[in-house]
């Protein structure tokens, strides 16, 4: 009936993917994750529990409406991690680390003591994404960082940052006088 082609197409693919058998305290805790509240957790258990039964992954992700590579990625994650798949893991990548070192930190805190203005900007502001460009130029960093990163660098120096505000300042001696009445 079948042609060859058609043959070799079926002798490749790749059997379906089904959990192995569980264990009593694994059905436990599986079971116990359709209880859940978390919504991750939740799935997960459907998706373990429906594939110990022997349903393949197509037919799990029609029955609970996702895709079927969740359901093989729920699967390959039981087998690698047991129950524990159950949980959701951070997706904050594990390499994540200071953009800035120790003495990197230093000369940014120097950087800010100084005004814009030595460095030929055309403001007396200080922004987050002035302070990327400028350390970049200094040489501070060796790539451009982004405002979020030169802000966390200086929360871990201590610094709090807050937008800048300008001051408006008059010649008038009455000035102190009557923004007092204004504002009061």
């Amino acid at each position: 009936m079948c042609n060859g082609r058609v043959r070799r197409i079926i002798n490749r693919m790749k059997p379906p993917t089904f959990v192995r058998p569980l264990l009593d305290p694994e059905r436990q805790a599986i079971r116990a994750g359709l209880r859940s509240l978390d919504a991750f957790t939740l799935r997960r258990a459907q998706i373990l529990l429906q594939s110990a039964g022997g349903r393949p992954p197509a037919e799990i992700a029609d029955s609970l409406g996702c895709a079927t590579q969740t359901v093989r990625n729920a699967i390959r994650a039981f087998q690698a991690a047991g129950i524990a798949c159950l949980n959701q893991r951070s997706h904050r990548p594990a390499s994540a680390h200071a953009e800035l070192d120790g003495i990197a930190c230093e000369r940014l805190r120097a950087l800010l003591h100084r005004s814009p203005r030595d460095f030929g900007k055309p403001t007396s502001l200080w922004t987050l994404e002035l302070v990327a460009h400028v350390a970049l130029a200094q040489g501070i960093t060796s790539r451009r960082m982004s405002g979020e990163s030169v802000r966390q660098a200086l929360v871990r120096m201590g610094i709090g940052w807050e937008r800048a505000k300008r001051w408006i300042t008059s010649p008038d001696p009455a000035y102190v006088r009557k923004r007092g009445r204004a504002t009061g």
